[in-house]
């Protein structure tokens, strides 16, 4: 199964919200023609409803054997949504979820034990493809599936390979929820900077251009993260002094860090219960 298999079978994705938008995108960007796309949204965007113009298939009747469905449905309209996929099911479709919450295994009972599935774990920079995205497939699944999911996801990033599912609430407490720890970071930061002096516009602009421009060289430095924080820090400088208030081993950001990625992945268990 290929990107050539996908335009000629069709795709089918079960809502279409921001996240589905912006793989959508990604995907059209790549030359999937919008006649080959499905969509079931019962609240489809005017971007969505503009496509239409173009072949898109909105809320219409599905093909009987598209070579992809992608859910991407809030976990709470799923009870509600799914049947319709169900004649899809235990056959050549291959489906990815992108839903938090839901287990390989509630979809394989709800569309059939032989159905091959993905789980996804996307997060929100995906928006502007800078997103990264962690994969684990069912036993029906093989490394041809994973890979057409692979390259269908990096439309919006880079992707991950997980070697088991419970993996993914790990997955959930560091990238599916750590972008609101960076922007957290970023507010925390810009309020610090107002407190020794700064205005409120200039200490946000010099918050955002720091963790943007950190992050970035974080990316693409040959050197790891720890080695660039050591480039960075003369002995008994300014940046020394404020490392060891976020090196303090009881107080500082790695403990913290630890309480909040396990309160997320605990909450995702919770979850997919």
């Amino acid at each position: 199964m290929d990107m050539n298999d996908v335009k000629n079978r069709g795709l089918v994705m079960l809502g279409c919200g921001k996240m589905g938008s912006a793989m959508l995108q990604g995907w059209l960007g790549q030359g999937l023609p919008a006649a080959s796309t499905w969509i079931l949204d019962p609240h489809p965007s005017d971007w969505v409803q503009g496509l239409v113009a173009e072949g898109l298939h909105l809320n219409t009747d599905l093909p009987e054997e598209p070579a992809i469905v992608l859910i991407a449905v809030k976990p709470q309209m799923m009870e509600e949504a799914l049947p319709v996929l169900t004649p899809l099911g235990n056959g050549k479709t291959l489906f990815i979820s992108v839903a938090a919450g839901k287990s390989l295994a509630f979809y394989e009972q709800a569309l059939g034990g032989n159905t091959p599935i993905i789980r996804a774990m996307p997060n929100t920079p995906a928006a502007i493809l800078r997103g990264i995205t962690a994969l684990v497939g069912n036993g029906n699944t093989g490394d041809t599936e994973l890979a057409l999911a692979e390259s269908l996801l990096q439309a919006v990033g880079q992707t991950v390979r997980l070697e088991n599912e419970a993996q993914i609430d790990a997955v959930t407490g560091v990238s599916g929820s750590g972008p609101a720890y960076v922007f957290l970071m970023i507010e925390a930061l810009a309020a610090a900077g107002v407190e020794q002096g700064l205005p409120a516009d200039m200490a946000m602009q010099l918050a955002k251009a720091t963790v943007s421009g950190a992050g970035q060289l974080a990316e693409t430095a040959d050197e790891d993260p720890a080695q660039l924080r050591v480039n960075v820090t003369s002995p008994q400088g300014t940046t020394a002094a404020a490392l060891e208030v976020l090196m303090d081993p009881e107080t500082g950001l790695t403990p913290l860090m630890k309480r909040a990625v396990a309160a997320s992945s605990d909450r995702s268990k919770e979850l997919s219960k």
